[in-house]
């Protein structure tokens, strides 16, 4: 039992730190004896919700205060306390010393944690932790540390299982010498780093093409990424990347033929220097999702001698930290470092703009892990988006082009993120005060922003948009596909609902039909700090109530871990669970639910992860379970909802629950975008992001692009929009009570 809370607490752990704001620690509350508001001055805390964490001012070691952990109901799981130093220091060792109370821990253990980011060092004392009733004791923990790539340093204590600790007066060293007396880690510029040349431009402002050059810059950008995620020297931070794209440009632009264009690229390489090779073992099937895409070395028409030179760099030895690229610990999905937005460049001349257009590509290339299914050839999306990026004529034209090669990618994670003003100005910075869901393929109005300023249209819920400004919708529609990202055209749709009714007037056109007959009206506009733009991701219900006395009801938009233990105890007797994740989750109850509804450990999921080492390789991993050993499980019928606002959290969390050995998924088929994010910036201050790591059902079918697919599927209709009903939550009452 304890195996899969040490794995989960390890993600967890590393989760926490890559999602909480990096504020400066300025104050070593080690002692806990800094208070305000009732709570020690730079701690925080995490892990289970069965467990009561606070401060005691009667059992402590020295001061007025320490710290303490204790089980009090439901299932036994981890609790810890943390202290995050935002800092690197120099040394070699870290020592951290500090002194534990425990009280009847069982099932489990009490001890210190260190952990140094990212994934450079990490021990929780699980295999020497304190257990059973035990006086004020000192232990310790250390680690050797990595100065150069290290950005935060976590510690505490923790209780694992059931029982209380108490935790006080700790201190951390490194080399012998307190924390508190030594200046942070100064890392070293490194030549990437001092490389200033192009900061205010590329000195490429206008660039007039043919389809040889469009063809010899395709080359460009294949080899210019490949170099990138491919050669130690480039890993090690020895050339600023962006800044050699500006530097051979010029010459790529004046080639008149292949042969002259391979010496070009041949000189190229050479000039990074030699680099050692490394020979690496050959990962075998089914481990492997998807191999790199490297093919083009040789079959682009290239000489020998480049081909040879490409293979060697592909073979070459990368160290084991990069310059551009990392990965979150434990988790797999990967970090973009030193991808510098250039944001004072509102409108980038030709060549920040070739940059844009080959950072991204050379991004889904490498490290986006459903590439295989982007569904047309890659390579031919960068042949034809260099005369768009090229001819972009301002920073609108630029800012649509990239958001148009987003689109390309069929991710729902993948947008223009951020609030850009450009795209905002663009689709209207002012919104009628109407909600609209596709329904039946359909723009109907669903709700209001403002029910009084809805009130004030005169449109009715069930009401169908036929024209805008005097323009069939079908053809906005059509007009907007292509700048709405998504997974899936349901998702796409679900985005497209909230810029048909946005304008940069006070007031916009609309014609709707209303019991078989069209009307107009004008409708007023306002910006969107006076509306509730989000309110259909927002989820205002309850967190759980009883549908009946056998059928219990609850909705995750709102759902709380803290909530479980007690509404389990109204749950637990009914015939029939709802969930309802026709949301976001607000929370992450996923292991919590789980322990209460499943009998056994049962595998729900399974993941894939890039490599630094090999460039577009992504490997699966082992699959993640839910649940426990627990006779005591939920033996009703278990539904959950889904639909299209389904996305990311909430399918992982579908997925899940799924497993329950008497669960029915009713709904429609969900955002299809699973998996944790990774951003990134592009020239311009654009800022957006990917899905950065692969989501699978245990026996390795796909997620993405497809979403949770319903075991029954029920979608809302016109007619019952129109009478105020919600179909699928009729649908799963029915399949409840059904015998």
């Amino acid at each position: 039992m304890k195996k899969p809370v040490f794995t989960f607490l390890l993600l967890f752990l590393a989760t926490t730190a890559y999602c909480q704001a990096q504020v400066e620690t300025t104050v070593f509350n080690l002692d806990f004896e800094k208070v305000e508001n009732d709570s020690p001055v730079g701690w925080s805390d995490f892990g289970n919700s069965s467990y009561h964490i606070a401060l005691d001012a009667v059992q402590v070691k020295n001061g007025n205060y320490a710290a303490s952990i204790e089980f009090k109901e439901g299932t036994p799981e981890f609790r810890a306390w943390e202290f995050v130093i935002p800092h690197s220091y120099p040394g070699k060792k870290i020592t951290l010393t500090g002194y534990i109370k425990t009280e009847n821990v069982t099932d489990g253990y009490a001890g210190l944690w260190m952990r140094i980011d990212p994934n450079i060092a990490f021990d929780n004392m699980g295999n020497r932790g304190v257990t059973g009733t035990t006086d004020w004791t000192k232990y310790e923990i250390t680690l050797d540390m990595n100065p150069g790539r290290t950005t935060q340093i976590v510690v505490g204590g923790l209780l694992v299982g059931k029982g209380k600790m108490w935790l006080d007066d700790l201190n951390i060293t490194i080399d012998g010498k307190a924390i508190e007396s030594l200046a942070p880690y100064e890392r070293v510029p490194l030549p990437a780093d001092k490389d200033k040349e192009f900061d205010e431009g590329s000195q490429i402002t206008a660039i007039v093409l043919d389809n040889n050059q469009i063809e010899h810059l395709k080359q460009l950008g294949l080899i210019w990424g490949f170099l990138k995620y491919h050669h130690p020297a480039i890993a090690k931070g020895d050339y600023n990347w962006d800044y050699e794209l500006f530097r051979i440009l010029p010459a790529v632009l004046q080639t008149k033929s292949q042969k002259e264009l391979d010496k070009l690229f041949i000189d190229w390489i050479h000039r990074l220097g030699e680099f050692p090779i490394l020979t690496r073992p050959t990962v075998q099937s089914p481990e492997v999702k998807l191999e790199p895409d490297l093919d083009w070395i040789t079959n682009s028409g290239f000489s020998s001698e480049l081909s040879a030179l490409l293979m060697k760099v592909k073979n070459a030895g990368n160290p084991e930290e990069h310059y551009y690229i990392d990965f979150v610990p434990n988790v797999g999905n990967p970090v973009f470092n030193n991808e510098s937005g250039y944001s004072s460049m509102t409108y980038p001349d030709a060549g920040y703009r070739l940059l844009a257009l080959f950072r991204y590509w050379n991004i889904i290339q490498y490290y986006f892990p459903y590439k295989h299914l982007i569904e047309e050839d890659w390579k031919q999306v960068l042949k034809e988006f260099i005369p768009k990026l090229n001819a972009a004529e301002d920073e609108t034209a630029y800012t649509l082009a990239v958001l148009k090669l987003i689109e390309r990618v069929h991710d729902t994670h993948a947008n223009v993120w951020g609030g850009n003003p450009v795209l905002r100005n663009y689709f209207g910075l002012n919104y009628a005060p109407v909600e609209l869901t596709f329904v039946e393929g359909k723009p109907l109005v669903t709700g209001f922003y403002d029910e009084q300023l809805g009130e004030e249209t005169g449109l009715k819920v069930g009401d169908q948009i036929a024209t805008i400004n005097k323009k069939p919708v079908e053809e906005i529609i059509k007009g907007l596909e292509k700048y709405s990202p998504a997974s899936n055209y349901p998702t796409k749709l679900r985005d497209i609902a909230g810029k048909l009714l946005r304008t940069n007037d006070t007031e916009i056109g609309v014609e709707f039909i209303r019991n078989g007959n069209r009307v107009s009206k004008t409708l007023k506009t306002f910006p969107a700090s006076e509306l509730t733009i989000t309110s259909k991701f927002q989820s205002a219900d309850t967190s759980f109530r009883l549908i009946n006395k056998d059928i219990a009801y609850i909705n995750h938009g709102s759902l709380q871990r803290n909530h479980l233990p007690e509404i389990w105890k109204e749950i637990k007797n009914t015939k029939g669970l709802i969930i309802d994740i026709r949301n976001y989750p607000s929370d992450f109850p996923i292991f919590d639910l789980g322990r209460y509804l499943m009998p056994e450990r049962t595998p729900f999921v399974k993941f894939t992860r890039g490599s630094i080492e090999n460039p577009g390789l992504f490997t699966f991993t082992e699959p993640l379970y839910i649940g426990t050993e627990n006779e005591e499980y939920y033996k009703g019928k278990v539904v959950i909802l889904i639909n299209e606002v389904s996305q990311s959290s909430a399918e992982y969390h579908t997925m899940a629950y799924r497993v329950h050995p008497n669960a029915t998924v009713i709904g429609s088929t969900t955002a299809a975008a699973d998996g944790n994010v990774s951003g990134f910036m592009l020239p311009g201050g654009i800022s957006t992001m990917i899905t950065g790591i692969g989501v699978y059902y245990p026996d390795g079918r796909e997620t993405q692009r497809i979403g949770i697919v319903p075991d029954i599927e029920a979608k809302p209709s016109i007619q019952g929009v129109i009478e105020g009903r919600d179909e699928l939550m009729e649908k799963a009452i029915e399949v409840i009570n059904k015998e």
